[in-house]
């Protein structure tokens, strides 16, 4: 499949492993420009994740917090601004408002409103703080992953636009799931059109496996850890 017209419209689990299969790669390419970037995202995707879970109950500590504000800026667009928004939010009024959050689900919408009380949070980032601890129910808003649905550009940064994304990768997280017998959760969808986006502008040597395979035999591409 040579998906000449983009990720999102295709069905074959084994094409989305594939993308899967070279985030981190497409992460370090992204990095060279981003010192910090492979660090934090290493962090925000594996480190982050288990310190919420693990917590009798969920929830963030205002240093995670701004360090989050921080993966996201070096994601996308940098306005420092934000970080020190992010960073005046007091550690009792932080801890309050993302523990709420989370016990707010599976009702996203109050989640994100409830995040979007904090200095600085808006619905991207709030959607970041969802995906760390509940990636089976949220996704992060991610400016590549959005464009790269159908009908969702231009972005509006709000709740309603965000819902309608949310919406998008739940369906194709449950008929990815429904093909392959695996676990695709939304955020793990946002991961690949993410991955899919930056890696055509940055390393599309990276893709280069997924041409039609009746054209070329898919080459088995190394995961890093």
């Amino acid at each position: 499949m040579a998906l000449t017209s983009g990720l999102f419209q295709c069905n074959d689990p084994k094409t989305w492993q594939r993308v899967s299969d070279v985030y981190w790669d497409v992460v370090a390419s992204k990095g060279a420009k981003q010192s910090r970037l492979l660090e934090l995202d290493k962090w925000y995707q594996k480190e982050l994740p288990s310190c919420i879970t693990a917590r009798p109950e969920k929830s963030l500590t205002r240093d995670e917090l701004v360090k989050l504000m921080e993966w996201k800026l070096q994601r996308g667009k940098f306005r420092p601004r934000l970080q020190q928004m992010a960073s005046s939010n007091p550690e009792s009024v932080v801890e309050s408002c993302t523990r709420k959050a989370f016990q707010l689900l599976p009702n996203v919408s109050a989640a994100i409103s409830e995040l979007c009380q904090l200095k600085g949070i808006g619905p991207a980032t709030a959607s970041a703080v969802l995906a760390a601890g509940a990636p089976e129910l949220t996704a992060f808003m991610a400016d590549e992953a959005v464009e790269s649905v159908p009908g969702l550009s231009p972005i509006q940064y709000n709740l309603k636009h965000y819902l309608r994304y949310l919406e998008e990768l739940r369906r194709k997280s449950e008929s990815l799931n429904t093909a392959s017998g695996e676990k695709w959760t939304p955020h793990r969808v946002e991961l690949c059109l993410w991955t899919w986006k930056v890696a055509q502008k940055l390393c599309p040597n990276l893709l280069s496996s997924l041409e039609d395979e009746e054209e070329r035999p898919l080459k088995k591409l190394k995961t890093k850890q």
